[in-house]
């Protein structure tokens, strides 16, 4: 459990709308919960992330976990600083159906050096089942 203090919403919500390109905001995150370094979002399933297999796609969740954690890193620091992801491992275990509503996309950072981070992502359905996990690492510039 992360008992750091909690960091302000808006600050992240706001972040949301104009660190990142216009399409991660068509994704319509919503910050659930935010930590220094831990921070929930809800992923809205739409149409326009579901392909013909009747689930969310690959790409959308992935999307949402690296956007999470830049958040996270985020509200680690206290601030945007800019990064890029060097990597980004993504497994898929379930897949989030049409009808799911949302899915719980929770980004923790692990370690948060002077030029890398490194962090762990899961993705859960609204029961807590885990249907992706990621690890990442950034190079912050």
């Amino acid at each position: 459990m992360n008992t750091s203090a909690p960091i302000d919403k808006t600050f992240l919500e706001h972040a949301l709308t104009t660190v990142f390109a216009e399409w991660v905001r068509a994704l319509d995150l919503r910050v659930l919960e935010a930590q220094a370094g831990d921070v929930l979002l809800a992923l809205p399933v739409t149409p326009q992330h579901v392909h013909s297999g009747g689930v969310i796609s690959g790409q959308t969740l992935m999307a949402a976990a690296d956007t999470a954690m830049v958040l996270a890193v985020m509200s680690k620091l206290g601030a945007f600083r800019p990064m890029t992801t060097v990597q980004l491992q993504t497994t898929f275990l379930r897949p989030v159906p049409a009808d799911a509503g949302f899915a719980n996309v929770r980004a923790r950072v692990l370690r948060l050096g002077k030029t890398l981070a490194f962090g762990d992502i899961q993705i859960t359905l609204g029961d807590d089942v885990l249907a992706a996990h990621a690890t990442t690492t950034y190079a912050l510039l």
